[in-house]
């Protein structure tokens, strides 16, 4: 069995290590692409050992129950939630990773709701020595770009920054809200009211932001964009049209796009009402609605050395934002990928809910 990593800083309670997060930890931190980080408490770690009782292979998110020992010498059950099936398939995982009687080293990010225990995971360590965490394959160096591939345009599959997933939501922490938006915001019950616990996909811009891949189908007609997450499939009409003034309303909206030199613009309206389409850590981030106004726009640009595409968005929602929110997302060609893509599991997500 591996042993906690020496230098750490712990605590033991009823068993558990908690970790300071200012000192050094082994595994980076992981970019949230759940419904919510803030459930967990990021600042802390619980370590222990224990006993896989139940592997979960499920999306929108995996779960491994581990058995431990609590002070008392009783038997209790932590529930380890993790990342969604492909990002786990590229970071190394299979359905077979784990099975009951398995003997693991777990660290995880507590629920701050102390009586509930069930944590965000870190990392898990088997007795052979191997290491598992989500998402390691976002951790290659973007700078380094004689080691990415160039595409001959925008077709194709890409994944994205791991880095511009944290600024995407440092940003949107940023901005100035209307008096409506704050209103809606304290009165946010994150567990029984965040849309993807109802297999509700991210609109734009969070989609674009989302830590999955995503494929770019080009046509003269329409172009497709495609996330994995949700088997989200955009249309982008490039025929000419113009949005529909009394046309069917929807999560994703009505997007029509034409090109500007070799600069794509979409311009996407008829969005559906949604009670929080952007979420995130920090806190300040989660809760604020979006209305009927909501506006986005978004320019992509194939990069001079054909390694990634820069999107920059605008979202304008009179009714809840004061001011709007922009920003510049990375999207790196990545033809070494598959899509995997996922159903929303309703039974599954709806275990974020439960108190």
């Amino acid at each position: 069995m591996p042993k906690i990593a020496e230098g750490e800083r712990v605590v033991r309670i009823k068993h558990l290590l908690v970790i300071t997060l200012a000192l050094s930890i082994t595994v980076p931190e992981i970019v949230s692409g759940h419904h919510s980080a803030i459930i967990f408490d990021r600042q802390s770690v619980v370590a222990f050992q224990g006993t896989v009782t139940q592997f979960s292979w499920t999306n929108p998110h995996v779960y491994i129950h581990v058995e431990t020992q609590d002070d008392a010498g009783g038997v209790v059950e932590w529930e380890i939630e993790t990342d969604a099936t492909p990002i786990l398939t590229r970071s190394g995982w299979t359905h077979d990773s784990f099975a009951p009687g398995d003997r693991v080293t777990v660290r995880a990010n507590p629920d701050r709701n102390v009586q509930r225990r069930h944590a965000l995971l870190v990392s898990i360590a088997k007795t052979d020595g191997g290491i598992l965490s989500a998402r390691s394959y976002f951790l290659r160096d973007g700078d380094d770009t004689e080691a990415l591939a160039r595409a001959p345009d925008m077709s194709g599959i890409w994944e994205l920054s791991a880095l511009d997933s944290e600024s995407f939501y440092a940003r949107w922490a940023e901005v100035d809200l209307t008096a409506k938006a704050i209103a809606a915001q304290t009165n946010y019950d994150i567990r029984a009211e965040n849309p993807v616990a109802q297999c509700i996909a991210p609109p734009t811009p969070t989609i674009l932001a989302a830590p999955y891949l995503n494929e770019i189908v080009l046509g003269e007609e329409s172009i497709l964009i495609r996330n994995e997450r949700f088997n989200v499939e955009r249309t982008i009409f490039m025929d000419g049209r113009s949005h529909p003034q009394e046309g069917e309303r929807t999560n994703h909206g009505h997007s029509i796009g034409w090109w500007e030199g070799d600069v794509l613009v979409v311009d996407t309206t008829n969005f559906s009402e949604n009670r929080a389409p952007i979420y995130g850590r920090p806190a300040r981030a989660e809760g604020v609605p979006s209305g009927l106004g909501k506006h986005v726009v978004e320019r992509y640009r194939l990069s001079d050395d054909q390694t990634h595409i820069a999107i920059d968005f605008i979202l304008e929602d009179p009714e809840y934002l004061a001011e709007p929110f922009t920003g510049t997302v990375n999207w790196y060609y990545a033809p070494h990928f598959e899509m995997l893509g996922f159903g929303c599991d309703p039974e599954n997500a709806r275990r974020f809910s439960l108190q």
